[in-house]
């Protein structure tokens, strides 16, 4: 029987193991918790998960017991990540998949030839809905990336730029996890273990394999990191302890909500398999699981909850602890990507350069710039833009932050207030896509101009009895070039 299909706004419900929206709306509600053993039921349907075992011969409601796996059957407990789903018609139930041609995604990370130059994008465009409509999927432009997703070893970053709702279409990837930052907009998103609103300065983590939906609500952007062959832990803190950075009672999980209607034209689930897109129809919607557990769920966070640690004696702190999120490689401390942010924050370090310090790097370094205006360029780096800092390419504070930083008077002040920069980090040399290069038309040509005003400030004649003289702390002298006053 053809059911209608429920409104997006008339399914929320309240058990009193989620946590309420943020600001007392109407909206999802959540699990909170990071890695836990979840188990969640729509209690439109009281007893829908089955007691005491996985998968009985009969479900309760007559449902279809699935498992998701997120790793091996035998990794280790630790490691170890599935849930079961408990759904109204299994997954496997859909017409064969065909080739769907998206020319900007891609993991051919051989288009162009390599740059070691520093990059830089202005604000990726967002298509206007009067021209073309464009969802999430077809939105989806990769900018960089390494490795390969058939040897589960790589990373690959996107944009995204839509208008328009995905409507009677899922999509899910098999190649690795993403992780959605957005910058302008927010997107409603609908899962196979429930739904989430995911605002500018929050983000999401879909993991491999789950379906999932993206209903927007105009001009859209954002950012994805996608991780092959790993999934996003929390950090180790190390000497911090037992609390800080992101704190794992802070991340929220979607609760079971499920949706039973049929699509008489067809519903299309897209699947990103070894970097290409391919289409297949199903007469149902894919978000038909009426309860879960299990440990392997998709996640949100509010970038606001991060408990910051920073300098207050002296020097600038390396940006690792700034990490919310990491996905390890198999080198100890050594990541295939971390996700790395720079909150509001105090700076109080005595005779301290306080802006990031000039840098080369075993690493690759994304940028991108949620709002606000990041400390170390203030000019040129722009919201819903990005720069690229490659492997050993140096990289480091414009000519203008330099000269006031270094004669600023070193009083407590706050450091980035309304401003939400991020990092992309990882261990492999990424290369640029012919998009990213060419197509977008978005590279910033002058990016190395803001550099060139850099001087020399050397002063032969200096001593350490002079700079004794001048006092560590408070306003320092101004700086003089070699060439005189």
């Amino acid at each position: 029987m053809k059911r209608n299909k429920p409104s997006l706004r008339g399914w929320v419900h309240l058990s009193v193991t989620q946590r309420k929206p943020p600001h007392g709306d109407r909206g999802p509600f959540y699990l909170t918790g990071f890695g836990n053993e979840f188990s969640s039921e729509d209690p439109r349907c009281p007893g829908a998960l089955p007691e005491g075992q996985n998968n009985p011969q009969v479900c309760p409601y007559n449902l279809h017991a699935e498992q998701l796996s997120g790793s091996a059957f035998t990794c280790p407990r630790s490691a170890n990540k599935r849930s079961w789903l408990y759904r109204i018609i299994p997954s496997v139930r859909h017409k064969p998949f065909t080739v769907m041609h998206h020319g900007s995604l891609t993991d051919n990370w051989n288009e162009v030839e390599p740059d070691p130059n520093q990059l830089r994008w202005l604000p990726f465009p967002i298509p206007k809905v009067a021209e073309k409509k464009v969802d999430f999927v077809m939105g989806l432009n990769t900018v960089c990336g390494a490795g390969d997703s058939r040897a589960r070893n790589g990373i690959a970053i996107h944009v995204y730029t839509c208008n328009t709702s995905m409507i009677d279409r899922s999509f899910y990837n098999s190649d690795g996890d993403f992780l959605i930052v957005p910058q302008q907009g927010k997107i409603f998103v609908t899962t196979e273990f429930g739904k989430m609103i995911v605002e500018p300065n929050e983000i999401c983590v879909i993991q491999q394999g789950m379906h999932f939906s993206v209903e927007v609500f105009g001009e859209t952007r954002g950012y994805v990191l996608e991780v092959y062959g790993a999934h996003f832990e929390l950090p180790d803190l190390g000497p911090i302890g037992a609390n800080g950075l992101a704190n794992p009672r802070d991340f929220l999980v979607p609760v079971a909500w499920y949706e039973d209607y049929t699509v008489a034209g067809g519903y299309t689930i897209i699947s990103k398999y070894q970097g290409k897109l391919f289409s297949a129809l199903q007469d149902h919607s894919p978000f038909n699981v009426v309860a879960w557990h299990g440990n392997y769920t998709p996640y949100k966070y509010n970038l606001e909850n991060f408990m910051v640690i920073n300098c207050v004696a002296f020097d600038h702190a390396d940006p690792s602890i700034f990490t919310v999120l990491t996905a390890k490689s198999v080198r100890p401390g050594v990541a295939i990507a971390d996700f790395v942010i720079f909150p509001p924050r105090w700076g109080v370090a005595d005779h301290t350069f306080r802006p990031p310090y000039y840098h080369r790097n075993c690493m690759s370094e994304f940028m991108g710039l949620i709002k606000g205006h990041y400390e170390a360029k203030e000019g040129g780096f722009l919201p819903g833009g990005g720069s690229l800092h490659s492997i050993m390419t140096p990289h480091g504070p414009d000519a203008d932050c330099f000269e006031k930083n270094s004669k600023a008077a070193l009083k407590p002040e706050r450091v980035a207030e309304g401003t939400m920069a991020f990092m992309f980090e990882s261990s492999f040399s990424m290369a640029v896509t012919r998009w990213g290069m060419d197509t977008c038309r978005r590279l910033d040509k002058d990016y190395y101009r803001c550099w060139e005003p850099l001087r020399s400030h050397f002063d032969p004649h200096w001593t350490p009895s002079s700079q004794k003289a001048k006092g560590l702390g408070g306003v320092q002298e101004p700086l003089r070039g070699n060439d005189g006053p």
